[in-house]
């Protein structure tokens, strides 16, 4: 199995999320108020100059360029 970061995903595909790699308590409890969180499906819309948009659940969030590298799927 082969774990990559949100910032080298490819557009469109849906993943599954592997892990979260940070220890911010408080950027932990963001991202699992928007249902990021390890098993959840996540799918990059589109990638953008300073981040990317991705769609979890029913709602699509601009995410930075640092946040997606610490999302691994």
């Amino acid at each position: 199995m082969i774990i990559m970061n949100l910032h080298e995903a490819i557009d469109g595909k849906e993943y599954t999320i592997k892990k979260i790699v940070t220890d911010d308590e408080e950027l932990n409890a963001f991202l699992f108020s928007l249902g990021c969180y390890e098993g959840e499906p996540i799918t990059v819309v589109s990638h953008l100059n300073g981040g990317c948009v991705v769609s979890i659940k029913d709602g699509r969030y601009n995410i930075d360029n640092e946040l997606a590298r610490a999302i691994l799927i």
